[in-house]
């Protein structure tokens, strides 16, 4: 299946890339897909799927536009 995926952030320079197209075998789960584009599990991070928060055990569909931001605090 493809998905599109935009990186924010730092995690652009993490992962390489800020956004692009890619294709993931069918039972790809947010989890999966953090370890796939090789960014630190240590690192605090959400992952959104057309706008929405989604479970690390979570799968993916195709045509699904995936966001994975570091999360921020402050004022």
């Amino acid at each position: 299946m493809k998905i599109r995926i935009k990186m924010i952030g730092p995690l652009i320079y993490e992962a390489g890339f800020s956004e692009k197209e890619i294709e993931l075998p069918a039972e790809t789960t947010a989890e999966t897909l953090i370890d796939m584009i090789h960014i630190s599990k240590q690192r605090p991070k959400i992952v959104t799927r057309n706008g929405k928060a989604v479970a690390p055990n979570e799968h993916f569909e195709e045509g699904d536009k995936i966001a994975i931001s570091p999360i921020y605090s402050g004022g």
